[in-house]
């Protein structure tokens, strides 16, 4: 008679446990596609490229002021470009990766997955960034093309790209903070940004707008023309608009764990 075989007496073979990093990247990939599919649908990416639009129109406008090129394209862009253009994009932008997820009631959804709330905020946050990177950064960098003058193009680029990521970041911010989130959005630009920050100092270090704008004149070999006293000017207003990034997302991640989502009221 055959033996019966014994079983085995060693250790039972180890599993592999699932990488850590790679844990992570796997949603947050998701999170940053699904913002880009879900959360900026057809209209809105109609709000976004008609201020793109508005952008080079701007510029386009600089050619027929008697004034010397540069001289107006700096007015261009401090009340036309920096003041208008790139706040109201991003408003949209920022709206729609989650405060419009919220109001029409679908974020539980994602709120209530396995995800890290971390993870949450930087992937909504980073597909928001890549749409500000695609459409109003371009567009704002053409601008000065259009105006006839070419050295501002660079600078511009680098401007709308550090302060699109601080606003982006605010606006979430305020989508957590707040279910009409939109109308204080708006509120923070008119009232806090051009109102406040346009006599005070104090506030507008603490705008991405100003912010943004003392980045393209300390890159700028024009910049004297926009260059603000009291604050800081290109590399030094990359850092806060960096701070200002860093600070919105940190304390969205944190007020995100004690939200409650409720049904969507639009």
């Amino acid at each position: 008679m055959s033996e019966i075989p014994s079983p085995p007496t060693g250790p039972p073979p180890s599993r592999r446990e699932p990488d850590a990093p790679r844990a992570l990247a796997l949603p947050f990939v998701a999170v940053v596609a699904y913002t880009l599919r879900a959360c900026l649908p057809a209209k809105r990416w109609f709000g976004v490229l008609l201020p793109c639009a508005g952008a080079l129109l701007f510029g386009w406008l600089t050619q027929v002021n008697t004034l010397p090129a540069a001289e107006s394209f700096a007015d261009v862009a401090e009340h036309g470009l920096f003041r208008l253009i790139l706040p109201l994009t991003c408003l949209v932008i920022g709206d729609a990766v989650l405060g419009a997820d919220v109001r029409s009631g679908t974020f539980p959804l994602t709120w209530l997955s396995p995800v890290p709330f971390a993870v949450i905020v930087a992937g909504r946050w980073l597909g928001g960034w890549l749409v500000a990177l695609v459409t109003i950064v371009p567009a704002m960098a053409l601008a000065p093309l259009f105006a006839g003058v070419p050295g501002a193009t660079g600078p511009m680029a680098v401007a709308t790209a550090a302060g699109a990521a601080a606003y982006i970041a605010l606006f979430l911010l305020v989508g957590v903070l707040v279910r009409r989130s939109a109308v204080w959005s708006l509120a923070i630009v008119l009232l806090g940004e051009w109102l406040l920050g346009t006599p005070l100092t104090g506030i507008a270090q603490l705008s991405p707008l100003w912010e943004a704008q003392q980045v393209f004149a300390g890159l700028w070999s024009d910049g004297d023309l926009l260059l603000r006293s009291g604050m800081a000017s290109g590399g030094g207003s990359i850092l806060r608009l960096v701070l200002i990034s860093g600070f919105c997302l940190g304390l969205a991640t944190w007020l995100l764990g004690r939200m409650r989502p409720i049904g969507g009221d639009d």
